[in-house]
């Protein structure tokens, strides 16, 4: 690399993505384009959630810079199509939040998270007009996960007083589509089973919602946990030259239960 002094690391960065998409760049970067990078976001993304799942501070900083090398990335394809830039993509990120933050840039005052939460909706809401957008839901991106789609959906609702009272109508709510799955559940008719099983899904989310638990987290918890579980079975039989195929499920659960007993 050429000899230039930068001002900041992030400077620096700026100039390494516009060699990398330069005459001399790397192939693979210059025929990348806005749409390409797509599943490099979401994948970024979903291992920053997981190196915060691991509690790894070291794995988190990796990731978070992964994520950020995403943005400039668009950001240089951006600038060189003359769309936007890293600069139009900063002064809009920050015209937001001091339009959204009244009671932290402006003069009126909230004494809860509560009212701030109300501010931001109601401030959203007017967004929302100007933009002559139809429904409070419209701005929920459909290209993320379906639990976190409902999550948002259910919880712009709430904000508008269309929800459960309480806790246990929710809980009643879960019973309820349970029963009617079971209901289907032989049926020949798959999108009756389809439904059902949609709509008793969408009920453990309400449940989520009230308990403030993202169900997408909560999902990605079980996953590595039942990963970490089955790789345990799979060590153990390894070392007792066992084959996994040959072994019954009696024989298996004894494996998962000791793991569950070693806390993974």
């Amino acid at each position: 690399m050429e000899k230039v002094n930068f001002k900041s690391e992030f400077e620096k960065l700026l100039y390494v993505m516009e060699k990398l998409r330069g005459p001399e760049g790397c192939p693979w970067d210059k025929k990348q384009d806005l749409y390409s990078l797509k599943p490099y976001i979401i994948e970024e993304a979903y291992e920053v959630v997981e190196a915060l799942e691991k509690e790894d501070m070291d794995l988190l900083k990796e990731e978070l810079g992964d994520l950020l090398l995403q943005v400039i990335f668009q950001a240089q394809i951006g600038k060189e199509r003359k769309l936007f830039d890293i600069d139009d993509i900063i002064k809009g990120i920050v015209a937001k939040l001091i339009r959204r933050h009244p009671h932290v840039f402006g003069e009126k005052q909230v004494k809860s998270v509560q009212e701030v939460n109300k501010t931001w909706e109601e401030i959203k809401q007017k967004e929302r007009i100007n933009n002559k957008e139809e429904s409070i839901l419209s701005d929920i991106s459909k290209i993320q996960p379906s639990l976190n789609q409902a999550y948002e959906v259910q919880q712009k609702a709430a904000e508008v007083g269309f929800d459960w009272n309480e806790i246990k109508e929710v809980i009643a709510k879960i019973e309820e589509e349970t029963k009617e799955l079971k209901e289907v559940i032989d049926d020949k008719d798959t999108d009756k089973i389809e439904d059902e099983m949609g709509d008793l899904l969408f009920a453990v989310v309400n449940l989520s919602r009230f308990k403030s638990i993202n169900p997408e987290i909560a999902l990605l918890r079980t996953i590595n946990k039942f990963k970490k579980r089955f790789q345990y079975i799979e060590t153990s039989l390894n070392n007792n030259n066992k084959d996994i195929n040959k072994m019954s499920i009696k024989e298996l659960d004894k494996f998962w239960e000791e793991a569950k007993e070693n806390n993974l």
